[in-house]
């Protein structure tokens, strides 16, 4: 695919920074940066898991508010918002970065490591930036000062998101990015563009990876739970076996996408994680329950995955003279990057990076509920690379690991992503 540059005199007439420089990439100081890399450790220090981000978003709600702007806090339990409004016509734009962390042990060797501990599932668990939040609230934490300090410079709004529960509610709570929306969140105006970074062990330190249209999979979870009728395991034909009728459902299960879907447009994928039944050896049990994901990079083939995922489990069940009840808890939409958006952005992504540490992301087959977002407004989400220059990113503890690490120099690129984001955006 060719991309051709877009030049400075042609976003000069069309961008919305109020100076005539407006192609060029705008660096934060060495000072700023260290404040961003000083709000990183201590959030890392004080990490809080999902719908419990009570300090983090006091840490967040008052730098906000000592820059002057007007913030909101308590939006999906602990969500804070402000809007940079410049009073001069323009783009209303949005940034967002989440605040949870995991219930994971950190094992590495960092002097900020995280001692916490919180209650997850009934347990006390240790709780760690895993998967860098802490990074992505810092970075947007500095765009937002750069921003006010450059509000003369601007036009048009700019709306800074700072989300809880991205990792996922507790059990029996709503949370995140589909509960802001839902109290409001864009109900007075929605934004024209909204912009997320991820860190990423999977690349090195700088480095961006960005994908035109579907970037990350869907995510739902299924239950099924066949019955069938106990009896003694020397007289099968005296009772149902329900493990005969949930062996046939897994089996049936994975020709949904080996032989239904036309894999050709999006791949798919249907696991199963969870398989329970019986007490005894000689003990046909009553039933048995099943449990999977289901992954996919296409929302109407999502909604095929689910009518074929019904029909297998009840007649597989049924052949076997035994019944299943399936349920879908429907979880992330596939986090979709508007392709005109992600075009125009690509300059902007080589400017701040470097055109050789810019490249196209593979499909991945984790969720993120940015993907509400970017089905209610044009969203471009991107991967920012923090595993150290010199190290394999392929042996790089993962996201989620309690070893996770994050070189800190990744933060400059990502506040600088996030400010040249709206500085040179072009409808």
């Amino acid at each position: 695919m060719k991309i051709t540059l877009i030049t400075a005199a042609f976003l000069s007439s069309l961008c919305w920074l109020a100076t005539p420089s407006v192609a060029e990439t705008l660096r934060i100081s060495a000072e700023l940066e260290q404040k961003v890399i000083s709000w990183r450790r201590d959030l890392h220090q004080n990490p809080e898991l999902s719908n419990r981000e009570f300090l983090t978003a006091k840490v967040v709600a008052e730098h906000l508010q000592a820059l002057g702007l007007t913030v909101q806090t308590g939006i999906a339990h602990t969500g804070v918002v402000a809007i940079l409004d410049t009073g001069k016509p323009g783009p209303f734009l949005a940034l967002r970065a989440d605040m949870d962390a995991l219930p994971v042990t950190e094992l590495t060797d960092l002097p900020f490591r995280s001692v916490a501990v919180g209650e997850y599932r009934g347990k006390e668990v240790g709780v760690m930036h895993a998967c860098g939040h802490d990074l992505h609230v810092a970075m947007l934490m500095g765009a937002a000062e750069y921003l006010v300090q450059h509000k003369a410079k601007l036009s048009g709004k700019v709306m800074f998101i700072f989300q809880p529960a991205e990792e996922g509610a507790p059990a029996g709570e709503e949370g995140g990015a589909e509960l802001m929306l839902k109290q409001g969140l864009f109900a007075q105006q929605t934004p024209e563009a909204i912009f997320g970074i991820h860190v990423w062990s999977s690349a090195n330190t700088g480095e961006v990876q960005y994908r035109q249209g579907p970037l990350m999979a869907s995510s739902d979870r299924f239950e099924i739970n066949v019955k069938g009728r106990q009896t003694h395991g020397s007289t099968p034909w005296s009772g149902v076996d329900p493990i005969v009728a949930a062996a046939q459902i897994i089996n049936n299960v994975q020709t949904i996408v080996s032989r239904q879907i036309n894999i050709t447009k999006a791949p798919a994928v249907v696991s199963f994680g969870i398989v329970e039944g019986g007490v005894r050896n000689n003990i046909i049990p009553d039933q048995v329950y099943l449990e999977g994901t289901i992954r996919n990079f296409d929302m109407a083939i999502r909604q095929q995955i689910f009518a074929l995922l019904k029909t297998a489990v009840e007649a597989s069940a049924a052949v076997n003279g035994a019944t299943a009840e399936l349920k879908i808890a429907e979880g992330y939409p596939v986090t979709i990057n508007n392709p005109e958006l992600a075009a125009r952005s690509l300059p902007i992504l080589q400017q701040v990076a470097g055109a050789a540490k810019v490249s196209q992301s593979p499909l991945i087959t984790g969720a993120e509920d940015f993907s509400y977002y970017a089905l209610e407004t044009p969203g471009l989400f991107v991967f920012l690379g923090i595993t150290p220059e010199g190290q394999d990113p392929a042996k790089a503890p993962a996201n989620h690991s309690p070893y996770f690490y994050a070189d800190e120099k990744a933060l400059k690129t990502g506040t600088e992503l996030f400010i040249n984001w709206v500085v040179q955006y072009s409808p």
